[in-house]
């Protein structure tokens, strides 16, 4: 108990400028959070989602604010050893997830052809079941401000395309259901620094694809690791404030100077009202 109370104590005390006060003022400036909302929050077992679901504890206990929470760990097919980890760490943070177990991993790693899309998919739509029944509005996802930056800049490189990850979602599929990223604007390194002040653990990769990558290892040859590194490069070669850079365009686009959009499936160019400028 007196762990716990030192766990707790930090993120408003030792780290109240970095995850608190973001947490509190991503609910805010992005509205995430709404008088009688019931939030299911999503817990893979990763530090990022624990961290989360404290943060909601913490909001919970501290706010007169009236809201609802559930802690879901959707279990896709965790090997024995991450599984473990997961329900001690919850024990340890005293957060009262309830562990619901499927066959996605089984059933996507039996496909030959994009595993790893299908896994995504039937994730998603497990969580959105899973909270509908548990009677919640809101799903929270532990997405923070590196993953943001990062799919922003992948979403170019790789697919030709500016978009980046917003704070809140509409379901396309779930009437009245939206999905949210309460750690919009915390960074990777503050959630790192806090687990290792407090000297916890985290499982870091649970895919059946890459094993080795778990409690011990954050080996993880991906195209977000490699977009790490070159946001890193660029940092310390290029310009300091290229993460805050890269962020910031998501806000700070110039219409007037884009070749073209798509808005509601619908493509629009800047040849549209080009000679309707000039008169």
């Amino acid at each position: 108990m007196d762990r716990l109370q030192e766990i707790e104590r930090s993120i408003i005390k030792t780290y109240r400028g970095r995850l608190w006060a973001p947490f509190v003022k991503a609910l805010k400036e992005y509205e995430l959070l709404k008088s009688n909302d019931r939030v299911c929050v999503c817990i893979s077992g990763g530090k990022d989602s624990m961290l989360m679901a404290k943060l909601f504890q913490e909001l919970k206990r501290h706010s007169d604010f009236e809201f609802e929470v559930k802690f879901l760990v959707m279990n896709p097919g965790y090997n024995e050893r991450n599984l473990e980890h997961i329900k001690n760490n919850l024990e340890l943070l005293n957060i009262p997830a309830e562990i619901i177990d499927t066959d996605i991993f089984e059933i996507a790693n039996s496909q030959d052809k994009t595993p790893c899309y299908l896994c995504a998919r039937m994730r998603r739509g497990a969580l959105y079941k899973l909270a509908s029944d548990l009677g919640c509005n809101k799903i929270a996802l532990g997405h923070h401000y590196d993953d943001v930056i990062e799919t922003t800049l992948m979403n170019m490189l790789n697919a030709g395309s500016f978009q980046t990850m917003l704070p809140k979602l509409h379901s396309d599929n779930n009437e009245g259901m939206e999905l949210i990223r309460p750690l919009y604007l915390i960074r990777e390194k503050d959630v790192k620094a806090w687990a290792k002040y407090n000297d916890l653990r985290f499982i870091m990769c649970a895919c059946r694809f890459t094993e080795a990558c778990s409690v011990d290892n954050e080996i993880n040859m991906s195209q977000r690791l490699t977009t790490k590194k070159l946001i890193q490069e660029l940092k310390e070669n290029y310009n300091e404030n290229v993460e805050k850079n890269i962020f910031a365009s998501a806000s700070n686009i110039n219409m007037n100077m884009i070749l073209g959009y798509k808005k509601d499936g619908e493509k629009h160019s800047f040849l549209d009202d080009y000679d309707e400028e000039e008169k």
